[in-house]
C-alpha cells in the first residue's frame, strides 16, 4: 500500500512574513493604546480649559453689561427727570431715555420711582411677551408706563402709551384702571433705600415683560428719587450659544438657588408661573433633557471635570463660579456627552488602526514577496505534483525559478502530466463520442500533443473497395485515398509508406486492428525533426493507443449496424402492418414523414405557442421510432374486422348464405305452384301467386343486400323493414352441427336438434355470440390488473355475429364489438411497446405511439387523456395520423380526399376539441400539408385552400391565426 509521508517544518515565506507581521502588530497595538489614552486625557483637559475660558468670557460679558448699566444709572441720577413733579414735564424727557436704550441695547427699561409713589418708565419692547395689560401695536418700539399720585398717595393719573422707533405716538394714551403699580413696594426700591450707593438685585422676572434680568438702582437723598434700569440677562443665552456652537455641549448659568439665568440650548422662556400666575425663574431640574440635575448632584466641589451617567449615556461636566458679582453666587454648568468628546479620539483610533493595518498589509506583502520569491517555485511544483498524485492531469505545469534544476524538473513534470491527460482524453473520447469521424479527429489531436508531432492523420480501410480512405488529418499533406492490393499489414505497409512518402517526411505508421486481427485502418504521425525517440517503446505505446482506437472503431461500426438493424426491423414491422391490410397500405410509412415535417416546423417556430419548443437528438429519435410504431398494435387486429367492407362480413361475406335462403324460398314458390297444378287447381291463379311471391323475394333480397353495404346513416324505418323481412321462414333438413370446429361446437346450445327445422330468413342465434370468457381485456379503469391507465368501455361480449344485429348497424359496417376490436390496436400498441426494454432516452416511445387517438377534451381512447396530459409530440402525431388517413388514395374502399376537404375535416375536429388548434394553425400557415402533398398525393388532390374559412370552422381568431 502506498503511503504519503507528511513533511514537517515551517515554510520560508511564513518565517519571513510572520516575523514581520507579529512585530508590527505588537508595535501598532502599543502605539494605538498609548495614543488612545493620551488623546482621551488631552481632550478632558481641553474640555476643562474650554469651560474655564467660557467662564472668563461670561464674566467679561457680565462686567461689560454691569458697567454699562451702572453708567446709565449714574447719568440718569443727574437728569432733571428726578426732580420734575408733573407728568407732563416728565414726558419731555422721553427722547433722552430712548437715546440711552438705543446706545445700550442691554437696557430693557429706564425708570424713576418717587418718594410719593409716582412712577415714570420707558420700556423697550424688543423682548415683550403677552403679559402686557394692553396689547401693543405691531410696530411698537417703546412703551411708556407712568403713575401720578396726589400728596395723600391716591392715584391721580395713569398712562400707558406706545411709540414707534421715532417716538411717534401710535395711539392715544391709555389710562388702565387696574394699573396700581407702587414702586415703593418693589425690591429694587427698598434695596436702594437700605444702603448707600448703587445696588444690584438678584435676577427675577420683570413685572411687565417677564424677561429674566436684574435691576441696577440708586437712591438720591437730595431729590428723594430712586432711579433704576432693568438689564435683561437673557442675552447671556445668546452669548453662550455663540461661545459654544456645538449642538452637543450644554451650558447654563444658575444662582445659589439653582435658578437658571441663562442656557445655550434654551428654546423657550426661562420663566415659569406658579399656581397664582406669578412669574418665577425655572430651576435646573425643570429643564427637559439636560444633564444639569445630575451635574449639580455630583458631590465633587473641586472645580474639576466630573464623569457621570445620564440614562444610557456617559457625560463629562464641570461647575465653575462666576466672580463678576461679589454679592451673588452664580455658577457656570458645563457638560458634554462622552460620545461627542471622544468622537475625535475614536476617529483617530480608527485611522490609526487603518494605518497600522495598511502598514501591516504592506509589510505582509513585502514579507510574502520575499518568502515567495524563494519558496514559490518549490511550493508550486509540489502542489502540481500533488495534483498528479490525486489523478488531476488537466493543469499545465509551468514553474519559473532562478534555479535551473527546478526549471528542468518543472518541464519534465509538465510533459508527463500532459501525456497522461491526453491519454485520459483519448480514452474518454473513444468511450463516449458517438461520431466516428469526430472521435478520430480528437484522438489524432491528442496523439499529436502527446508525441509532440508536427502533423497526423487517420485512415480507415474500406474492405469492399480495397482502399485506405482518409477520415481526418491535422497539418498533414497526404492523399485522400490509397489503393491497397492486400489486407495484410505486413504486405500493405510498404505500399502505404511509399504513397505517403513516409521516409522523407519522417512519418510513423501504426495499424488499427480489430479483435480478429483484421485491418480497420492506420494512424500516421509526423515526428518533429531532430527528435530522438526510442522506437521500440514508442511502438509499444502506439500499439496500445491504436488498439483502443481500433476497438472504438469496431464498436462504433457495430453500434451503427445495430441501429440500422433496429431501424430495419421497425420498418419491416410497419411494412408488415401496411401489407396485412390493403385498407391501410402505406399508412405506417407516410405518417412518420408527415409527423416529422410538422415537428420540424414547430422547432423552427420562434414565436407563438411553440417559441420554446425544441427536441434534442435523443428526443428526435424517440419521436421517429414512436411515429413508425404508432400502429404496431394492428398486427394483432383481425383482418376480417379491419377490412370489414359489409355488415355481414366475417371471414367472408355472409350475404351469400342469405341469398341461398332466398333461393330456397324461390324454389319453394316453384314447388308450391307445381303441386297446385298437379292437384288440379287454377293454373293461372297459381302462376300469379308464384310471380307475386318471387317478385317480393327479389325486392326483399335487394333491400337486404343494399342494407349490407352500409352507409353514413340508416333510418329506423329501414331497420324495421329488415326485421319484417326476417320473419319469413324456411325449412332446414340438414344438421347445422356437422363439420364444425371445436370452438364452433362450444357456441351451440345444449338442446337436441329436431329436423326438419323451421328457421327465420334472418336471425340472431346463440351461436352468433362469442363471450369474453378468460380473454376479457384489462382496459377498464377499475380493473386492478390495468397498469397502463386504460379507460375504455368494454362491450358485453367479444363478438356478436347476429345477422339482424349486424344488418341493423346504423353507421358504417362495424358493430360496437368490432369497433372495440379496432380501438384495441392502441391498447396492444402500448402494451407491446411497454414490454420492450427501451433505454431512458427512448422511454416515451410507448406513450407517443399510443396517444395519437386521444382527444384534447378527454374523450379519446384508450386512456381518455386531456390536453394537459398530452405532449406536443402526441398532438403532432394525432394530426399527422388523421390527415394521412383522409388523403390516402390507396384504400380499396374509398378515394383519397382533396387537401381542402381534409383540412376542413381537421378544422371541425379542432372546433370540437379533438385536435390541437395551435398545431393546426402551424400546419396550415407553414403549408406543411402542401409539402407533404407534393410528395405523396395525386395532382388532382391538390387544390386551393381558403384559410379564412378554416379559421372560422376551427373557431380560431383570424388575427391570431
Amino acid at each position: 500500500m502506498n503511503k504519503y509521508r507528511k513533511e514537517t517544518g515551517i515554510p520560508v515565506k511564513v518565517l519571513f512574513s510572520g516575523s514581520i507581521i507579529i512585530s508590527m502588530m505588537l508595535l501598532a497595538a502599543a502605539l494605538t493604546i498609548f495614543s488612545y489614552f493620551y488623546s482621551r486625557t488631552t481632550l478632558t483637559q481641553q474640555v476643562e480649559a474650554n469651560a474655564r475660558q467660557t467662564t472668563l468670557s461670561l464674566e467679561k460679558q457680565i462686567e461689560n453689561v454691569t458697567a454699562t448699566a451702572e453708567h446709565s444709572v449714574m447719568l440718569l441720577q443727574l437728569d432733571p427727570l428726578t426732580t420734575l413733579e408733573s407728568l407732563d414735564a416728565r414726558l419731555d424727557r422721553i427722547p433722552l431715555l430712548a437715546s440711552m436704550m438705543k446706545m445700550n441695547h442691554i437696557l430693557s427699561a429706564i425708570y424713576v420711582g418717587y418718594e410719593d409713589g409716582d412712577f415714570f418708565l420707558l420700556r423697550a419692547l424688543k423682548n415683550q411677551t403677552a403679559r402686557s395689560q394692553v396689547a401693543a401695536p405691531d410696530n411698537a418700539t417703546y412703551l411708556l408706563q407712568a403713575i401720578d399720585r396726589t400728596e395723600s398717595g391716591e392715584i391721580k393719573q395713569t398712562r400707558w402709551q406706545f411709540f414707534d422707533a421715532d417716538l411717534t405716538p401710535l395711539a392715544p394714551p391709555i389710562q388702565p384702571d387696574d394699573y396700581t403699580y407702587d414702586p415703593r413696594q418693589r425690591p429694587w426700591f427698598q434695596h436702594a433705600h437700605s444702603q448707600t450707593g448703587l445696588v444690584l438685585t438678584k435676577p427675577y422676572a420683570f413685572y411687565t415683560t417677564n424677561e429674566v434680568g436684574s435691576t441696577f438702582a440708586i437712591y438720591d437723598a437730595k431729590t428723594q428719587a430712586t432711579t433704576g434700569v432693568d438689564v435683561s440677562i437673557e442675552d447671556l443665552s445668546t452669548f453662550m450659544r455663540q461661545l459654544s456652537p456645538e449642538a452637543e455641549i450644554q451650558m447654563a448659568i444658575v444662582d445659589e438657588d439653582q435658578h437658571v439665568l441663562g442656557h445655550n440650548k434654551a428654546s423657550g422662556s426661562l420663566v415659569a408661573f406658579d399656581s397664582l400666575s406669578q412669574a418665577t425663574l425655572k430651576t435646573a431640574n425643570q429643564l427637559e433633557h439636560t444633564p444639569f440635575t445630575e451635574l449639580l448632584a455630583q458631590p465633587s466641589n473641586t472645580q474639576k471635570l466630573d464623569q457621570f451617567q445620564l440614562g444610557n449615556e456617559t457625560w463629562y461636566g464641570i461647575r465653575l463660579p462666576l466672580n463678576s458679582f461679589s454679592n451673588q453666587e452664580w455658577q457656570l454648568l458645563y457638560a458634554l456627552p462622552q460620545s461627542f468628546l471622544l468622537q475625535g479620539v475614536h476617529r483617530n483610533l480608527t485611522n490609526q488602526l487603518l494605518l497600522s493595518g495598511g502598514a501591516i498589509l504592506i509589510l505582509m506583502l513585502f514579507g510574502w514577496l520575499v518568502g515567495r520569491s524563494i519558496s514559490r517555485p518549490l511550493h508550486l511544483l509540489s502542489e502540481e505534483v500533488s495534483k498528479l498524485s490525486s489523478f488531476d492531469f488537466s493543469h499545465k505545469i509551468s514553474v519559473s525559478s532562478p534555479v535551473r534544476e527546478i526549471n528542468i524538473l518543472s518541464s519534465l513534470t509538465d510533459h508527463m502530466a500532459l501525456t497522461i491527460h491526453n491519454f485520459q482524453s483519448i480514452s474518454h473520447t473513444l468511450a463516449h463520442d458517438p461520431d466516428l469521424e469526430r472521435m478520430l479527429e480528437q484522438v489524432s489531436n491528442h496523439l499529436l500533443a502527446i508525441t509532440s508531432s508536427k502533423a497526423g492523420a487517420v485512415y480507415l480501410f474500406d474492405a469492399k473497395a480495397q482502399l485506405m480512405r482518409r477520415a481526418t488529418q491535422t497539418n498533414l499533406d497526404g492523399p485522400q485515398t490509397i489503393m491497397c492490393e492486400s489486407s495484410d499489414w505486413l504486405m500493405l505497409r510498404p505500399t502505404l509508406a511509399n504513397a505517403l512518402n513516409a521516409k522523407q517526411k519522417q512519418l510513423f505508421l501504426t495499424p488499427l486492428m480489430d479483435r480478429d486481427d483484421s485491418i480497420l485502418g492506420m494512424l500516421v504521425l509526423q515526428i518533429q525533426e531532430g527528435t530522438h525517440i526510442n522506437l521500440e517503446t514508442f511502438q509499444h505505446f502506439m500499439d496500445e493507443v491504436s488498439g483502443a482506437a481500433a476497438t472504438a472503431i469496431s464498436t462504433r461500426r457495430q453500434f451503427e449496424a445495430q441501429q440500422a438493424l433496429l431501424d430495419g426491423i421497425i420498418r419491416l414491422l410497419a411494412d408488415a402492418i401496411d401489407a396485412k391490410s390493403a385498407y391501410t397500405s402505406g399508412h405506417c410509412e407516410r405518417v412518420p414523414e408527415l409527423a416529422e415535417m410538422l415537428a420540424d416546423e414547430a422547432i423552427r417556430s420562434h414565436s407563438g405557442d411553440f417559441a420554446d419548443f425544441t427536441m434534442s437528438e435523443n428526443e428526435r429519435r424517440e419521436f421517429h421510432i414512436a411515429a413508425w410504431l404508432h400502429d404496431c398494435g394492428k398486427i394483432t387486429s383481425p383482418v376480417h374486422v379491419v377490412d370489414k367492407a359489409t355488415k355481414l362480413e366475417t371471414i367472408y361475406n355472409r350475404i351469400h348464405e342469405v341469398r341461398t335462403r332466398f333461393e330456397v324460398l324461390w324454389r319453394d314458390a316453384d314447388i308450391e305452384y307445381l303441386n297446385g297444378v298437379i292437384a288440379g287447381q287454377d293454373e293461372a291463379c297459381l302462376a300469379q301467386q308464384k310471380q307475386r311471391r318471387q317478385s317480393q323475394l327479389q325486392a326483399d333480397f335487394a333491400f337486404i343486400a343494399e342494407a349490407n353495404i352500409g352507409g353514413e346513416f340508416m333510418a329506423q324505418e329501414d331497420i324495421e323493414q329488415i326485421h319484417r323481412i326476417a320473419q319469413q321462414t324456411w325449412t332446414r333438413h340438414f344438421s347445422d352441427r356437422l363439420g364444425l370446429s371445436q370452438d364452433e361446437q362450444q357456441l351451440l346450445p345444449d338442446t337436441e336438434e329436431i329436423l326438419p327445422a323451421q328457421e327465420h330468413l334472418l336471425a340472431d342465434k346463440a351461436a352468433h355470440i362469442e363471450t369474453w370468457g378468460d380473454r376479457r381485456p384489462m382496459v377498464e379503469a377499475d380493473n386492478p390488473d390495468n397498469v397502463w391507465g386504460f379507460d375504455m368501455e368494454l362491450p358485453d361480449q367479444a363478438f356478436n355475429k347476429g345477422e339482424l344485429y349486424n344488418l341493423s348497424v346504423q353507421r358504417g359496417t362495424l358493430t360496437d364489438e368490432e369497433r372495440f376490436v379496432i380501438k384495441d390496436h392502441m391498447v396492444q400498441t402500448i402494451k407491446m411497446l411497454s414490454s420492450l426494454p427501451f433505454p431512458d432516452e427512448l422511454k416515451n416511445v410507448p406513450n407517443i405511439a399510443g396517444n395519437h387517438h386521444e382527444q384534447l377534451d378527454g374523450t379519446g381512447y384508450p386512456r381518455k387523456l386531456n390536453i394537459q396530459q398530452l405532449s406536443v409530440q402526441d398532438r403532432i402525431l394525432a394530426i399527422a395520423d388523421v390527415f394521412e388517413a383522409l388523403t390516402a388514395s390507396d384504400r380499396p374502399y374509398k378515394t383519397g380526399k382533396t387537401i381542402s376537404e381534409s383540412l376542413t375535416i381537421l378544422a371541425r375536429m379542432v372546433h370540437n376539441h379533438h385536435l390541437d388548434g395551435a398545431l393546426f394553425k402551424l400546419f396550415v400557415e407553414s403549408e406543411t400539408y402542401l409539402t407533404y402533398a407534393n410528395t405523396f398525393l395525386k395532382p388532382e388532390q391538390i387544390d386551393d385552400v381558403d384559410k379564412s374559412q378554416l379559421w372560422q370552422l376551427a373557431g380560431l381568431d383570424a388575427e391570431r391565426a
